[in-house]
């Protein structure tokens, strides 16, 4: 069950027509009482059905996340990174190709789309300038469509060099929260996010990853996750939409319910 209503984003609309925010990625929360048997059968299913090239299992006790992210964070080779934002959803058609591949083209010409995913890659430049060399900050890919099993996502590329002596916690400090989570200007989108949401946002809009011993690392983004406490025998999942002056609330509500579509389908055992 939604815990909020597609009406809260209208109180987001006036703080953006009042010039307090441009864009803020606005979350809904889902619950549901339930026992997972075997936590390892139900992250299998969840990659059969949403397959993800950012999945992830984590665990800590009695609490379980499982993740199947289509969302790169950051990631670091050598002297290059690169951030994948993810701005601009679209739901499948899955019957009529035909169809499916109008929905790509009407994405990439979707004005409030397009927006939404330009300001976020001025926001990732600017993150990632602060620690990179000068001039090396640069946008590889805007707005490509990528596909995934149900929905269609607008993703940038954008990279830049850092010198071989700066530090994992320098490009995170940087660079975190990812701005495909909270929106922009930063400070002010994370002070609306506490005051509109119902419940803190924890592990959810995180990152999980890897660090390599030579200090390369690659770190995703935590959504379409579900959260798993044993102890309370309560499933929880968090689905966001960005919102700008474009947005329509109810069309907002319906992208939520399209990313969170498929992990409804998966069977509790």
């Amino acid at each position: 069950t939604g815990v909020q209503t597609c009406a809260l984003p209208i109180y987001i609309l006036a703080h953006i027509q009042r010039g307090d925010c441009y864009e803020m990625n606005f979350c809904t929360e889902f619950t549901a009482n339930a026992t997972i048997e075997n936590p390892i059968n139900y992250f299998q299913e969840l990659c059969k059905i949403s397959p993800n090239p950012f999945s992830a299992f984590y665990k800590v006790r009695d609490a379980y996340a499982f993740c199947a992210s289509p969302e790169r964070f950051i990631q670091r080779t050598r002297n290059k990174i690169i951030s994948q934002p993810i701005k601009g959803t679209a739901k499948r058609n899955l019957i009529d190709a035909t169809e499916d591949e109008k929905i790509k083209t009407a994405l990439v010409q979707n004005p409030k789309e397009r927006s939404e995913n330009v300001m976020i890659v001025d926001l990732v430049r600017n993150d990632l300038s602060k620690i990179a060399t000068v001039g090396s900050v640069k946008v590889r890919e805007l707005m490509c469509v990528y596909t995934f099993p149900h929905v269609h996502h607008l993703i940038s590329t954008i990279e830049a060099d850092v010198e071989k002596h700066t530090h994992f916690t320098e490009i995170l400090n940087a660079s975190f929260p990812m701005g495909s989570m909270t929106g922009a200007p930063k400070k002010r989108v994370m002070e609306l996010t506490e005051q509109y949401e119902s419940s803190p946002r924890g592990l959810f809009s995180g990152t999980i990853g890897y660090i390599t011993p030579e200090g390369d690392f690659d770190f995703n983004v935590v959504i379409r996750t579900v959260f798993y406490r044993a102890d309370k025998k309560q499933l929880t999942c968090k689905v966001g939409s960005g919102i700008t002056i474009h947005s329509n609330p109810e069309k907002e509500y319906e992208e939520c319910e399209a990313k969170i579509e498929a992990i409804r389908n998966i069977p509790v055992s």
